[in-house]
This record gives structure tokens, C-alpha cells and sequence, in this order.
């Protein structure tokens, strides 16, 4: 099998590169120097050279409030790039993974949503991740939509790592605690999808660790975690952290459907947290 990866260096980029390697299968991966795939002629070429037997496709504009002045750039990167690539897969009869987000719904009420639940996307990404997996539903028939949210790897920017550097240099942050959702890693995240992309189990698909938790809350275990207790963490509502883009309150997603076609379900996110900050010591030491 032969599997090509797009957005290769980010962060579930790198860790899909060695998940794939580890398990002997040929991977090649791509970033925007080597297919920009908001160009549609490059993206035939390439994808036609490297004729994948898979495509995961990570590649995403995902700076949640730029995007609310970028528009166009945002939809020409997350709408019609996966347009370019879903083109090419249904030629080649390429299987095609997509990687989506919470943000294509509207974030309320208390129940986890289900794959299949009404899209209703809050913000800019939000949208153009919406128009995405239209693009990749209507194209091409073996594709898996899988959401996730909340992630953290270790290349990159993310949550853990903005906590751990506002604890050393203030020793207090503010966080919201009414936003809820499921933190990500995406060491654990690659192997579920290799997992996946071998199989036939298409579909729409949540994939988070398991348990929930609220910012403030995962906050909290991330200072106890790292042995910084002596930081001051205050819960505050999103109202008095305003943020260009609205954000869910509820982004809490079943994934019973994992477990409905066999598939081995995430960690909890605490043992995750644990296993991250264990590599992030290695990789800073």
C-alpha cells in the first residue's frame, strides 16, 4: 500500500510519516513546496506521479481568527485545495481520508454530536472545513471524514505549550472553563487513522481521546502534571475573553462509531498529557 500525506510537516503530519514508516508501509509526503493544492494543475501532477493507493490529507489553513479577514484564502486553501485532491483520488480511485474539525458545528447544547449530526459551522475555518467535506462526499465514494479537535503534537504550536510558557513567565493565566471538548494528541491520533486507512470502513468519524474536560480544566492537569502547582490558573467565561472568531461551547463528539467498526479507541487524555510532557522534556533536554 502506498499512502501520500499532505501537510506532512505539521503536527499529525509528522507523526503519520512515522506511524506509517513504523509499520512498513510506503509513505510520501508533501507540503505546500512540493504540492500547493491550491494550484489544481500541480496537484494532478504530483498526486498522478506518486499514484497512492490513500490519501490522508492534513494539509489546512487553520489560524481560527486570521481566517475571519481572510476569507477567500482560507476557502482557496481548505475548500477548493480538497477540492483539487478529491478531483484526482476519484480518478486514480484513490481512498481518500480527510481531516476535518468540531468547528462544523454550532457548538451548543450538552449531548457528545454524532458523525452524521446537521452541520452548522459558527466561524470562517469552520465554513470552509464544511465546504471541504462537501467537496470530498461529493467527489469521491471511499473516503473517511474524520474530525478532531482540541490537538496537540509535538511539533508545532499548541494549548500544553502556550500553558507551560505563560505559567513560567507570569506564574497566573485566565482560561475558559465553558467551553468543553476532548484534547487530542496526535501521536495517538496517527495510529488510529493508519488503522483506519487500511481498512474499508468508510465514513464519517470522530476521533478524540477519550474523557472531557473544559480549557480551564485541562489547564489545571497540565500545570499539575509538569509539577507547577505553584501556578495561579482562574476560570473565566468566554464573554470576557473575546476572540475574533466564535468558538463551540460544546464540542464533545461520540465515537461509538469507532468502536461500531472495530477500531481501537484513543487513550484517555490524561494518560496522553502524561506520554506528551515525557517527549516534550526529551525534545527541550
Amino acid at each position: 500500500m502506498k499512502v501520500l500525506v499532505t501537510g506532512a510537516k505539521g503536527q499529525l503530519g509528522q507523526d503519520l510519516m512515522n506511524e506509517l514508516a513504523k509499520r512498513g508501509i510506503e509513505a510520501v509526503g508533501v507540503d505546500v513546496q512540493e504540492m500547493d493544492i491550491t494550484d489544481a494543475a500541480a496537484v494532478d501532477r504530483v498526486m498522478k506521479q506518486v499514484s497512492p493507493d490513500a490519501v490522508i490529507h492534513c494539509a489546512a489553513y487553520t489560524a481560527v481568527d486570521a481566517a475571519e479577514d481572510n476569507l477567500e484564502l482560507c476557502r482557496k486553501i481548505n475548500a477548493e485545495g480538497t477540492r483539487n485532491i478529491a478531483r484526482v483520488c476519484k480518478e486514480l480511485d484513490s481512498k481518500l481520508m480527510y481531516i476535518s474539525t468540531d468547528y462544523v458545528f454550532n457548538g451548543q447544547g450538552e449531548r457528545p454530536w454524532e458523525p452524521d449530526d446537521h452541520r452548522e459551522p459558527l466561524n470562517v475555518y469552520g465554513l470552509t472545513k464544511y465546504e471541504g467535506e462537501i467537496a470530498v462526499e461529493q467527489a469521491v465514494k471511499k473516503y473517511f471524514t474524520v474530525r478532531i479537535a482540541w490537538v496537540f503534537g509535538l511539533n508545532g504550536k499548541n494549548f500544553i505549550k502556550t500553558m507551560l510558557r505563560l505559567g513560567r513567565e507570569r506564574g497566573a493565566v485566565s482560561v475558559v472553563d465553558d467551553q468543553i471538548g476532548s484534547p487530542t494528541y496526535t501521536y495517538d491520533l496517527a495510529r488510529l487513522l493508519v488503522d483506519m486507512i487500511q481498512t474499508e470502513c468508510y465514513g464519517r468519524y470522530h476521533a478524540t481521546n477519550e474523557g472531557i474536560c473544559s480549557w480551564y480544566e485541562f489547564a489545571c492537569e497540565i500545570f499539575k502534571q509538569a509539577g507547577m502547582d505553584q501556578v495561579k490558573v482562574t476560570p473565566v467565561d468566554s464573554a470576557s475573553y473575546p476572540a475574533k472568531a466564535k468558538r463551540p461551547s460544546n464540542s464533545r463528539m461520540s465515537k461509538e462509531k469507532l468502536t461500531e467498526n472495530g477500531f481501537e479507541r484513543l487513550p484517555d487524555w490524561q494518560d496522553a498529557l502524561s506520554r506528551y510532557l515525557k517527549e516534550l522534556e526529551k525534545q527541550e533536554a
